[in-house]
């Protein structure tokens, strides 16, 4: 699967983005998909991630109550809606997804870089306060 981000860009503190993440190749709906994000000078974080079919989601404790993960397997896109945006919130953000049959079948919406395959290009994020 490949798998392309966008919607990223400059904004203001307060404002909302959303990014989008979609995928080619093979059907969206056999990945769990999740977000990550990396600041200059700092490693890539976890953001938020979601199952195959949506019904599990998790988030950075950081960004929970702001940022809400979704997904459309019929239009093979991935979706992150970020409220409320924060100077810190300034990173690359890159979508990853895994078909471990594993995670797949325990419907789990892994929260570490490791447990995920394939990972796309990122969109930058840039909030000035």
């Amino acid at each position: 699967v490949q798998l392309q981000a966008s919607g990223g860009g400059l904004v203001q503190a307060g404002d909302s983005v959303r990014l989008s993440c979609e995928a080619s190749g093979r059907a969206l709906s056999s990945y769990a998909m999740g977000w990550f994000r990396q600041a200059p000078g700092k490693e890539r974080d976890f953001v938020a991630s979601i199952s195959w079919n949506g019904i599990t989601t998790n988030y950075a404790e950081s960004v929970k109550g702001r940022f809400t993960i979704s997904r459309d397997n019929a239009k093979n896109t991935m979706f992150l809606q970020m409220d409320g945006l924060k100077a810190e919130d300034t990173a690359v953000y890159s979508c990853a997804a895994t078909n471990r049959a594993s995670v797949l079948r325990a419907r789990l919406a892994p929260t570490s870089t490791g447990s995920y395959e394939f990972w796309g290009q990122g969109t930058q994020v840039t909030v000035s306060s």
